[in-house]
């Protein structure tokens, strides 16, 4: 049986996200990120498109390690001025039923007891629709923005991030009964103090006596997503995650990062098929190969390299002002995102030059785009999912809203009409669309804390 594709859009609370640049088109709506009425038309379109959900991405820094400062990234929007994107969330779910929220949000700056009490507001708000991308951080200009010197090395993140999970899990699996609430209007008993309990945790980077401030959500755990792929990032995935979301590549390097992470959620004592693994892409399509080029063309004229160069250089945490076109790049190990230096690394061999890598920024990112007609874009992702064994998409915005009207309009009635992308929704929350049951399974490290009578 044909696996069904899911997409979501994958967006950010700011003028220029993925493609950098493509804020200057005139057609593009992005400037009005500060503007509700268009995340809720936003909302309301990708829903009438059958999209899965949206993911917002989010950063808490400035992405300043090009030429040393800030001012690239001003001039060029290049996530900067940037939103809190958890407050778009209950309009846009006011206007949806099953849309879902995919919320990045960095716990390394984030308090676990009032982060908690966000994310179950946030579930019991949406009916269960929401999701938490997992992430450590990666720019110092965050660290530095809450008082400390720099951020810590990137395998020590992610020790500290498995404590804050134990701690996540504690309040909103362990806190509250399933039937802590009774809601006794007669006799005055809204919840059973006996069925709250504090949780007790005293670990190496957090100190916890308290109950969580919410009652039960319908999920209590937000669905978990996680976006790193070094060797670390896959472990804390194996363990953690429900959704990984991966950056294209090759087939056969995305689906070695498949089976790893497959083979080591194995070893955490779980299934395979308890992950579902999306693929970052940004699709240009139209009704025939020549219209797509002609759109790609359009949109490569307000591309910006410049942009490119200034949000590669935070993520890789690499400073290339510092380089000659034809210079080789010193890739010594990066406190930044490590499987990013690996990945381009890889594509570029370990001589790479700012020039190999303004080759593939075509678009202002280092994802190549897929272009072509709609029934050429449906063979490309059909294939992706048949050979390589991933789940879906996070569709990175180019111009917006027609990039997502295109998919809609275009891509979804083929993968329809050969089977595999759904015609109407299915009930129920995030997870139980995702995975059939509305709670992270017993087998998952969360659910181990679970209150059990």
């Amino acid at each position: 049986m044909a696996r069904e594709i899911r997409f979501n859009a994958f967006d950010m609370n700011c003028v220029g996200h993925i493609q950098q640049g493509l804020w200057t088109h005139p057609r593009d709506q992005s400037h009005r990120y500060r503007e509700l009425s268009y995340w809720i038309d936003y909302a309301r379109r990708l829903e009438a498109g059958l999209f899965d959900g949206i993911f917002l991405a989010d950063v808490v820094g400035v992405n300043d390690v090009y030429g040393g400062n800030g001012d690239a990234a001003l001039k060029g929007a290049v996530q900067v001025p940037v939103n809190d994107p958890m407050l778009l969330v209950p309009a846009m779910a006011a206007v949806t039923k099953h849309l879902s929220f995919g919320i990045t949000a960095n716990l390394t700056y984030e308090p676990p007891f009032l982060f908690a009490r966000r994310m179950s507001t946030l579930d019991h708000l949406t009916g269960g629709r929401i999701g938490w991308n997992i992430v450590t951080g990666y720019l110092d200009s965050a660290a530095k923005a809450i008082g400390l010197s720099g951020q810590a090395a990137h395998d020590d993140r992610y020790d500290l991030a498995d404590e804050y999970m134990q701690v996540i899990y504690g309040l909103m699996e362990g806190s509250w009964a399933d039937d802590a609430v009774v809601f006794d209007r007669q006799n005055g008993i809204y919840a059973e103090p006996a069925k709250v309990r504090k949780l007790h945790h005293h670990g190496k980077q957090y100190t916890i006596d308290a109950m969580h401030l919410c009652e039960p959500s319908p999920q209590r755990t937000p669905v978990l997503y996680q976006a790193g792929s070094s060797a670390r990032g896959r472990e804390f995935a194996a363990t953690h995650a429900e959704c990984v979301f991966v950056n294209g590549q090759t087939m056969e390097g995305v689906r070695a990062i498949v089976d790893d992470i497959g083979a080591r959620a194995v070893s955490a004592g779980r299934f395979p098929d308890d992950i579902k693994i999306f693929m970052g892409a940004t699709i240009i399509t139209g009704r025939t190969d020549s219209e797509a080029r002609d759109k790609f063309e359009d949109y490569r004229r307000h591309a910006s390299s410049e942009g490119a160069l200034v949000h590669a250089a935070a993520s890789l945490g690499i400073d290339f002002s510092k380089y000659d076109l034809d210079e080789p790049i010193e890739t010594a190990r990066s406190a930044a995102i490590v499987s990013n230096v690996e990945a381009m690394t890889r594509t570029a061999g370990p001589k790479w030059t700012k020039r190999k890598l303004l080759e593939q920024m075509i678009l202002g990112s280092r994802q190549p785009p897929m272009v072509g007609s709609a029934e050429k874009i449906a063979d490309t992702l059909a294939d992706w999912v048949d050979q390589v064994g991933i789940d879906g998409f996070n569709l990175s915005r180019t111009v917006v809203p027609e990039c997502f009207d295109d998919i809609i309009d275009l891509v979804i009635p083929i993968l329809q009409d050969r089977g595999l992308y759904k015609t109407s929704y299915r009930e129920g929350s995030l997870r139980e669309k995702l995975f059939g049951e509305p709670m992270l399974p017993a087998r998952h490290v969360g659910a181990k804390v679970r209150w059990v009578e």
